[in-house]
């Protein structure tokens, strides 16, 4: 069965149809990305977050992190709530977090499903037994192919790459429901080493890979003018990789592909936010993660000072102030989603019998 799809939101009839400008009704999010600590174990080169170049993460402070009072506060609301599922990712690295195994396992004891993206690095000891055990998926990123490689793109000793592969093989053998997903970054340097970190991810039993390229632009034309010199190597490596080495039990995922030319979106009010909004480390409200700490344009608003809850049922407005189509000319990774709701939302109904 599939785990990447767009079509997950249409098992929610009852949050598809409140969704538009015009319903008197907000029900709570189905998912929440909640991003807990900007403080970050590892320094990646292509780190978006970090990246001047791109518009996420241009009003991010290292230093934010949720206080603890506060994060209880939102946990007990995303239970209280019926909110479905929690990841927790970065500005920083989630694992960072003092309180994460305690978060993790009072959302998962009240109901709410739970998820990490993490480098690794920390995925030992009591937070890896909370997430083996009450997790629904963990994604590693990862990027270099031994000691030095991963040195050089994360600014870490040589033994980090070895320390991880070490991680993922005990989490394996902790024999939990949770899958280990890796989420391989592509960038020119490892471009050669496609193929060969699939094999090695395999062999310490790893559920799935994703191949993904970098991205250095917020101009689409321009971040596929930096991966074409390595385009067709990378292409021919991760084919290879889903004929030679997917099978039952080890999924291959290609999302490496070219960007549009122009991230334009065509619609005035973005559907997602609703759906899947982002709990920062600032205490604020973002739209998206492709709009976090964006200060100009993405800000939904603080709960600093006010519980979720309280906020997110208060004024529908504020899930109507950002245009996409003018307010989002970037890269987007729900815009093909907001697109099917859009279409599903303006179908003709007298025309509905007509399948």
């Amino acid at each position: 069965m599939q785990l990447y799809t767009n079509l997950k939101i249409f098992h929610y009839q009852h949050k598809l149809d409140s969704l538009p400008p015009e319903s008197e009704r907000t029900e709570a999010p189905l998912h929440i990305r909640i991003k807990p600590t900007n403080a970050c174990n590892h320094s990646c080169s292509y780190c978006a977050y970090r990246n001047p170049n791109l518009q996420l993460g241009q009003d991010m402070s290292i230093a934010d992190r949720i206080p603890a009072t506060k994060m209880k506060e939102i946990v007990d609301d995303c239970i209280d709530m019926d909110v479905k599922a929690v990841t927790f990712s970065g500005g920083g690295e989630p694992l960072c977090y003092p309180q994460l195994a305690t978060t993790a396992r009072t959302l998962a004891e009240g109901g709410v499903s739970i998820a990490t993206l993490t480098n690794g690095g920390l995925l030992h000891g009591e937070v890896a037994e909370v997430f083996s055990s009450m997790g629904t998926w963990i994604r590693i990123s990862m990027d270099g192919w031994d000691g030095p490689s991963y040195s050089r793109f994360r600014s870490v000793d040589e033994n980090e790459f070895s320390k991880i592969m070490n991680n993922i093989e005990n989490f394996k053998k902790l024999n939990g429901k949770c899958f280990l997903g890796i989420s391989y970054v592509i960038n020119r340097d490892n471009a050669d080493h496609v193929f060969e970190m699939g094999q090695k991810l395999k062999d310490v039993g790893v559920d799935s890979i994703k191949f993904s390229g970098c991205v250095v632009s917020n101009d689409g034309h321009e971040n596929n003018r930096y991966h074409a010199p390595v385009f067709g190597r990378i292409k021919e490596q991760t084919q290879r990789a889903k004929e030679e080495l997917q099978s039952d039990g080890f999924e291959i995922f290609d999302a490496y592909h070219e960007l549009d030319e122009k991230f334009d979106k065509s619609y005035q009010w973005c559907p997602y936010q609703q759906i899947l909004p982002i709990i920062a480390a600032d205490q604020r409200v973002y739209s998206c993660q492709d709009k976090a700490y964006n200060l100009d344009c993405g800000v939904l608003g603080s709960i600093k000072d006010v519980r979720f809850k309280d906020f997110w049922f208060n004024n529908r407005d504020k899930f109507f102030k950002i245009n996409p189509s003018k307010d989002c000319n970037h890269h987007c990774v729900s815009n093909n989603k907001n697109m099917l709701i859009h279409d599903y939302l303006n179908a003709n109904p007298d025309h509905l019998p007509f399948v």
